[in-house]
């Protein structure tokens, strides 16, 4: 959405920034149940309704109902395309936009990033004179032709990438190997390539999130057998399943139901499942075979058609210096939204490291949505008051 050319050539103009800039990653609304557009999301309706127009009144005005005050991942995405139409907003987007470089610039510096030399001798003199703006640097992907290099200037930059960029990884050997994903698209691409299916060995789906469990929906969706296998116990009070209330989300509250009832030690009611709680992946071979320590020490093998590591992921910082370490709590480990999350004012979301610079959602420790519109009103009442000059 946007012009870009004429989004690029307003902020090139000698003397002027950007009064607020923001750098985000796909449609805002927390966790999807999963990709495709029919599924329902985690967070409510309601939690992702927009100023002046709600998410209701739009659903209302479609005709359309909510279940269980959840909304399909389709519905949420025509909304907010609607919405921006509607408010008249497509000029201050630019989609495809891939950023490579944060930088704020100090009095009478140059900045250069790859091959795009940001240079504008009389907006460098007016940096001499007032206050410090930041430099961001990338290109616009485009399906034709070249890539278009792009440099801006902005005042104020919030950071609202998420967390979704470098899935973790287990450290275990093997795990490089074709057929170990660590992303639930690669399940979507094998169900609908008939790379796995109802009559093929078990996919091994590891981690006891709600990714994992969308993983398991899906694949019992298509009666694809499953191996679940998890480090923690089936009871633990710090799994997700019991954060979550059963009425509105009684498909996850299932998962756990089969997670505790099918397990590998017993039988149960659900054919095509089977869960390793408390399981400890070892190694993968080219094989396929997968193998396991439970918390025993004892070993166990077993053969499977692909494997699934869904256990989390970390945010792709890497346009800011030091991959964004010297903004986070803790300035020797790299930053992660559960430990390690980036350091801002809880009443502003400004770094407190680098002023002008903010951070919402997951990159600020913030994970559902009720908590991201906190956020992000906090960040919109702060700039809305550095605006405001003495008379």
């Amino acid at each position: 959405m946007g012009d870009v050319d004429s989004v690029l050539q307003w902020t090139l103009e000698p003397k002027r920034a950007i009064p607020h800039l923001v750098l985000g990653q796909g449609p805002p609304g927390g966790a999807w149940n999963a990709i495709e557009g029919s599924m329902i999301t985690l967070s409510r309706g309601n939690w992702m309704g927009l100023p002046d127009l709600s998410y209701k009144d739009w659903m209302r005005m479609k005709k359309r109902n909510l279940r269980n005050d959840r909304s399909t991942a389709g519905d949420i995405l025509n909304y907010y395309q609607y919405y921006v139409k509607n408010k008249g907003l497509q000029g201050n987007f630019v989609s495809g936009a891939v950023v490579t470089s944060v930088i704020k610039l100090g009095n009478n510096m140059k900045i250069t990033s790859g091959n795009n030399i940001c240079n504008n001798t009389e907006f460098e003199e007016e940096q001499t004179q007032e206050k410090s703006v930041f430099q961001v640097s990338g290109f616009i992907e485009n399906e034709i032709g070249p890539k278009q290099d792009f440099c801006l200037y902005a005042e104020n930059v919030v950071l609202a990438t998420g967390t979704y960029d470098r899935p973790s990884w287990l450290g275990i050997e093997g795990e490089d190997l074709p057929f170990v994903s660590h992303q639930i698209s690669a399940l979507e691409e094998a169900v609908k390539s008939k790379k796995v299916h109802q009559g093929s060995d078990p996919v091994l789906i590891i981690g006891a999130g709600l990714t994992a469990a969308d993983a398991i929906l899906l694949a019992h969706h298509y009666n694809i057998p499953v191996i679940h296998a998890f480090r923690r116990r089936v009871n633990d009070p710090q799994l997700i399943f019991n954060q979550l209330p059963h009425v509105m989300y009684p498909e996850y509250h299932k998962v756990h139901q089969m997670m505790k009832e099918q397990s590998v030690f017993q039988g149960g009611p659900y054919k095509g499942y089977m869960s390793l709680p408390e399981h400890h992946a070892v190694h993968f071979n080219d094989a396929k075979k997968c193998t396991f320590t439970d918390k025993h020490g004892q070993h166990k093998a077993f053969q499977v058609s692909m494997v699934f590591i869904l256990i989390g992921s970390n945010p792709n910082l890497s346009y800011l210096p030091k991959n964004g370490i010297d903004l986070a709590w803790y300035t020797d480990r790299p930053v992660n939204s559960k430990s390690n999350a980036l350091d801002v004012d809880p009443f502003t979301y400004e770094c407190l490291q680098e002023k002008g610079l903010y951070a919402v959602g997951p990159l600020a420790g913030d994970y559902f949505v009720r908590f991201a519109q906190g956020g992000a009103l906090a960040i919109c009442s702060a700039l809305l008051k550095s605006q405001k000059r003495p008379p």
